[in-house]
């Protein structure tokens, strides 16, 4: 039946192309689509690694309003960067955001304060790399004050967070994620190691020494791909070392806090400096702004999508209505012969699905070129196995419900009528 199926095609093959590549594309398309929406989910499943309810961000600039936005990108020599002297000022910088954070303290809302560079949803990012064992590693990195795990729930697996225990260290205390601590250290215990090399004539200061690791850290939510991550130690009351203050203020606040928390937190804070601009936001709403953003390609996606897949319904209707049409006498001759309802119609479908699976068959071809070239590499084969499943049985059941309504009038002629057909 298969064979015949297919000498059918052939021998319309130049009606059929036509029919095949629109097939093609929209599956195309569609497992575009479909890879962005699996992705997001394969990604909401995975761990946040940290709280989002009763925790607000409270950013600051001097001498210029609104949220800051920073974008560092650095090599291997500038993996601590945020150590190395650039402005004398900050050392009273830094310690004017100790008695900001303090003030906050004795607020009767606050349980904890924290200071970092990078905040969760924020879009202030921080991109590094080293170099262990030859081998290069990519990772986000951040800078944050001793409470910031606590601040923030971060859950520590191994070791332990930056403590007082740091201070005089010869050697700069860090904290990875597990993604990254497997990734460096796959044969052994991170704890204790040492995250850069060490190379003759090499000033870039203290060597990275790990402390702990923590399960995760996706600062940029729920929909965003794990990363690898890597936190320093940033002291706010030590006078000896020019460090680079942070930028974002970090609080958790007890469970019932009000809106009014704001009002009264950036009161509080502009009495302390009034040089100074502050804007407070719950790490919820910028969640929910986080979501929006994230979502809006996938759903102008999803639109163009739908369009498309009823623009190749009404012309894969039409384009099987008129072969049908022009194939009235063979389905009479076939019915005068003994050939059933059933057996029209099964025919008239099997040949748009021989017809589909061509063209999925060149599209499948097309689309497995891109996890084993590696062109996204933030998405998993997983992640396209599965988008091209769904994409196959949503473009089956849509060749074949357009191939329904032709078949079901044609094989409802009667033989007389269709050999007698002109």
């Amino acid at each position: 039946m298969t064979r015949h199926l297919l000498k059918l095609v052939w021998n319309r093959k130049r009606s059929n192309v036509l029919i095949a590549v629109e097939i093609l594309l929209s599956f195309i398309v569609l497992v575009g689509v479909t890879t962005l929406a699996v992705f997001y989910v394969d990604n909401y499943r995975k761990p946040l690694g940290y709280d989002v309810e009763n925790i607000w961000t409270i950013s600051f600039e001097k001498h210029a309003p609104g949220r800051s936005s920073v974008t560092i990108e650095s090599g291997p020599e500038d993996a601590a960067a945020a150590r190395k002297p650039v402005d004398r000022g900050f050392v009273g910088q830094r310690a004017r955001i100790a008695q900001l954070m303090m003030s906050l303290r004795d607020m009767p809302e606050v349980e904890s304060v924290a200071a970092a560079f990078v905040t969760p949803y924020s879009s202030n990012t921080w991109n590094s790399d080293i170099e262990v064992g030859g081998k290069h590693h990519r990772y986000g990195f951040n800078a944050a004050t001793d409470d910031f795990a606590r601040t923030l729930g971060l859950e520590v697996t191994r070791g332990r967070w930056f403590s007082r225990d740091d201070d005089g260290a010869a050697w700069t205390p860090v904290v990875l994620n597990e993604r990254l601590a497997q990734e460096v250290f796959p044969d052994k215990d991170p704890i204790g190691q040492f995250v850069d090399e060490q190379r003759p004539g090499d000033s870039q200061g203290p060597r990275m020494r790990v402390v702990g690791v923590i399960r995760e850290f996706r600062k940029d939510g729920e929909y965003a791909a794990p990363e690898n991550f890597l936190f320093n130690r940033n002291r706010l009351d030590d006078p000896d070392v020019e460090v680079q203050p942070p930028n974002e203020i970090v609080v958790r606040v007890k469970p019932g806090t009000t809106a009014a928390f704001e009002e009264k937190a950036i009161t509080r804070l502009r009495g302390a400096e009034p040089e100074w601009t502050f804007q407070a936001e719950p790490l919820t709403q910028s969640r929910e702004t986080s979501h929006r953003l994230w979502l809006a390609p996938l759903s102008a996606a999803a639109v163009i999508s739908v369009f498309l897949l009823i623009m190749v319904a009404m012309g894969l209707t039409g384009v099987l209505w008129l072969h049908v049409t022009q194939r009235t006498r063979e389905i009479g001759l076939r019915r005068a012969k003994g050939a059933t309802i059933v057996n029209i119609q099964r025919q008239l479908v099997g040949e748009v699905v021989v017809l589909t699976s061509i063209a999925c068959l060149a599209g499948v071809v097309i689309i497995v070129q891109f996890p084993l070239l590696d062109v996204f590499s933030a998405v998993s084969p997983m992640v396209y196995g599965v988008s091209v499943a769904i994409s196959l049985v949503c473009i089956y059941l849509l060749s074949m419900a357009c191939a329904w309504v032709p078949s079901r009038l044609a094989s409802a002629i009667q033989p007389a009528e269709a050999l007698r057909y002109e």
